[in-house]
């Protein structure tokens, strides 16, 4: 039972391990987005009018009025690296904690620790891939 927990367990943080394909430029914008989207864009034409026929005409831009149930947080991503050590940790210290027979305390600091930092080092090698691409 130990075993196939111990596989259990490296076939998932192998296969959480795996890099995600970006979804930024496959991202659909919904209605209130493109509507936002088509105001700015008026907005933008009529700046550029207003500079190119150097006249005191006033423009006025009204924004739509947003449902409540659209506002949004921006949150930072996590880098690969990060995410690599974390993973790697948890899964080192869950893998570490059930191998090690003798003191499971010791078996799951030493496996997180060792799972960490491999988990950085394979997740900081594929922030290198894409900062050189």
């Amino acid at each position: 039972m130990k075993q196939l927990f111990t596989i259990l367990s490296a076939m998932v943080i192998m296969a959480a391990c795996k890099p995600k394909a970006e979804t930024d430029q496959t991202k659909v914008l919904s209605a209130v987005d493109s509507a936002e989207f088509a105001a700015f864009q008026e907005w933008k034409e009529q700046q550029e009018a207003k500079k190119n026929a150097e006249t005191k005409t006033v423009y006025v831009v009204q924004k739509q009025a947003t449902s409540t149930s659209n506002n949004t947080t921006t949150r930072k991503k996590w880098s690969n690296a990060t995410k690599g050590a974390v993973i790697g940790g948890v899964g080192g210290a869950i893998v570490g904690g059930v191998v090690s027979k003798r003191n499971r305390a010791a078996g799951a600091v030493i496996g997180g620790v060792v799972g960490g930092g491999a988990g950085y080092g394979i997740g900081k090698t594929y922030d290198n891939k894409q900062n050189n691409q």
